[in-house]
């Protein structure tokens, strides 16, 4: 062995032991008669320190190492004069006798620190450089950690790990698939799955009750801070269950791993109808660490002079609380902030609840004192605070005031990173209209059932069918998704009609499926969680690029290794692939 110990277990316990240790030069400081080094490993940073009267040679050898220079030492471990109690090796330091270079080191393009001084796209082509730094080890040590704990419950629950192909027929519903070419049937294509869905209801035919796997899935979709082409599931699915059964289950999970992980315990979590949900706080995925609900105004300001109310379909306001005290300033700064493309408000109106008891607002002219105050009581306002007020389309109104609430979250310190409020949000409706396409689309998977009271409305008011769907939402992001399926055939064949496929077309696509459904399929159900998300949500930190060792960029392209890539023409007749050349415009 190249070491005796790691860089981060040394102390006081070890005095007087001669050792050897391995890593990476962090930092030198020369004070003239002594240096220092900061060596580091991935368990922490020891000093390493040189005496010009004792040893004068190995000092100077040491003054001509550079950063990121792999060494190995062998030397005392003696108690440091200076103790640093920042550092868990603090209080020693190694008296070095001897010194080995292992492997020299080009000066790196950046800092190997905490905070490093790379902008993104240089860390990311640098990625094994980048990954040297203590909180990106600490992320993968995190997300190792998660695995093992995820692995552990469901083993204990009674799940079987069960690996399912990569290479499937492609699924054209949902996202855009990755293709895969197939050397061996000319013409013909693999695609990559974007998640184990079919395979695993297969497996619930087979049998096998409760499968997991920790999974890997690609999507070709548009890239940004929480979605890679690439990712990571948790895929669970359990037979001769309802709805209840699972929600019970992976509550427990989730319990688990906030107790494991982060020493913080939970009774049950809160549920939410995806209607109420939508109703309060704009989104299938409210952020409830905070409250600032919704509330409809219609009542209180349609009976007035002022157009815009009175032609808009939905009125919607918030209550910021002891936000009164806003200047012109700061109330023009929200108006421009809805009005930003990206939320597409064409203005805001405001009332501030003075501390006289009187109101000033923006439409002071087409309201009265009282008619202000009505809004006030409805919207359960107190002296000092202020209140937002957007209108137009309901589902456009939703959307601003959605993105309105949580900036106001953000500004007022509400949405905390170490504060967890975890949420199923429930009954979601099973369908959703394209106008483009003119057809209804599954709002989850074609797979998912129906609420049983419900399915007589397939044939009449599909668009008010309820699935027997549940997300889990933690902090304002969806961190898994789920149903009890479809197992009866003739169902299954229903909801693909009213999908708009015909009977050939849903078998030539799904034949498999609903042939297996043929042969005794029993009644199942699951859901899948975002590794990836689990991750960067008990963490408090917005993007999952953090948690996955070689991540992609928003372009999808890995600057690492420079992919995608042109492959040579012998692949391509190998594959019998000919590529048409399209000239940008």
């Amino acid at each position: 062995m190249y070491r005796t110990h790691t860089c981060g277990e040394l102390n006081l316990n070890n005095i007087h032991k001669t050792v050897s240790l391995c890593g990476w030069v962090q930092r030198i400081r020369n004070l003239g008669g002594m240096t220092f080094i900061d060596l580091r490993d991935r368990y922490g940073i020891t000093q390493l320190a040189f005496n010009m009267e004792t040893h004068a040679g190995l000092c100077e050898q040491a003054r001509k190492l550079g950063r990121e220079y792999v060494i190995q030492v062998k030397g005392e471990v003696v108690e440091r004069y200076s103790k640093n109690k920042s550092m868990p090796t603090g209080d020693i330091e190694i008296n070095v006798n001897e010194i080995q270079i292992l492997n020299p080191s080009k000066l790196p393009p950046f800092t190997i620190e905490d905070h490093s001084d790379g902008g993104d796209e240089l860390r990311m082509q640098y990625r094994y450089l980048d990954l040297r730094r203590n909180p990106l080890q600490q992320n993968l040590t995190f997300r190792h950690n998660l695995g093992i704990e995820v692995r552990n419950y469901l083993n204990n629950e009674g799940f079987l790990e069960i690996e399912t192909p990569f290479l499937i027929r492609s699924t054209p519903e949902g996202a855009r698939d990755f293709v895969v070419p197939s050397r061996t049937n000319e013409g013909q294509f693999y695609a990559l799955p974007q998640s184990p869905q079919q395979f695993k209801q297969l497996l619930m035919i087979a049998g096998m009750d409760k499968y997991f796997q920790i999974v890997r899935c690609f999507r070709d979709e548009d890239l940004r801070a929480d979605r890679q082409p690439e990712f990571t599931q948790i895929d669970c699915e359990m037979s001769f269950v309802t709805q209840e059964d699972i929600l019970q289950t992976f509550e427990g999970l989730f319990k688990h791993l906030f107790h494991v992980m982060k020493d913080l315990a939970f009774d049950s979590f809160e549920r939410l109808s995806y209607h109420d949900a939508m109703k309060y706080y704009g989104s299938d995925k409210p952020d409830l660490r905070f409250d600032m609900k919704f509330v409809e105004l219609n009542d209180v300001l349609q009976h007035r002079d002022f157009k815009v109310f009175n032609q808009a379909e939905l009125i919607l306001g918030i209550c910021a609380e002891s936000c009164g005290s806003y200047t012109r300033k700061q109330l023009d700064e929200l108006t421009e902030f809805v009005k930003r493309p990206q939320i597409g408000a064409t203005g805001l109106v405001y009332i501030l609840c003075l501390e006289d008891g009187t109101y000033k607002s923006s439409v002071d002219k087409f309201y009265t004192h009282d008619d202000l105050k009505a809004v006030a009581v409805k919207c359960q306002a107190k002296t000092g605070d202020l209140i937002l007020i957007v209108s137009g389309k309901q589902e456009k109104t939703q959307k601003v005031m959605c993105e309105l609430r949580l900036e106001m979250g953000e500004r007022l310190g509400l949405r905390k990173p170490d504060v967890f409020k975890p949420l199923w949000v429930l009954d979601f409706p099973l369908l959703e209209w394209d106008d483009e396409t003119q057809r209804y689309y599954a709002k989850h998977h074609p797979f998912t059932s129906p609420k049983l009271e419900d399915i007589p409305l397939l044939d009449t008011h599909p668009e008010q069918v309820r699935a027997n769907a549940y997300d889990l939402v933690i902090n304002g992001t969806e961190v898994g998704g789920g149903s009890i399926r479809i197992h009866d055939h003739q169902l299954q064949k229903k909801i693909f009609h009213t999908l708009g496929f015909t009977d050939e077309e849903a078998q030539h696509q799904f034949g498999f499926l609903m042939n297996a459904f043929q042969y005794g399929a029993p009644p199942h159900g699951g859901i899948a969680f975002g590794f990836d998300r689990i991750c960067s949500v008990f963490n408090g930190i917005d993007s999952i690029r953090d948690f996955i060792a070689f991540p992609k960029n928003n372009a999808g392209r890995d600057v690492m290794v420079d992919a995608p890539a042109p492959i040579s023409p012998e692949q391509l007749d190998e594959l019998n692939l000919n590529l048409k050349v399209i000239t940008k415009k």
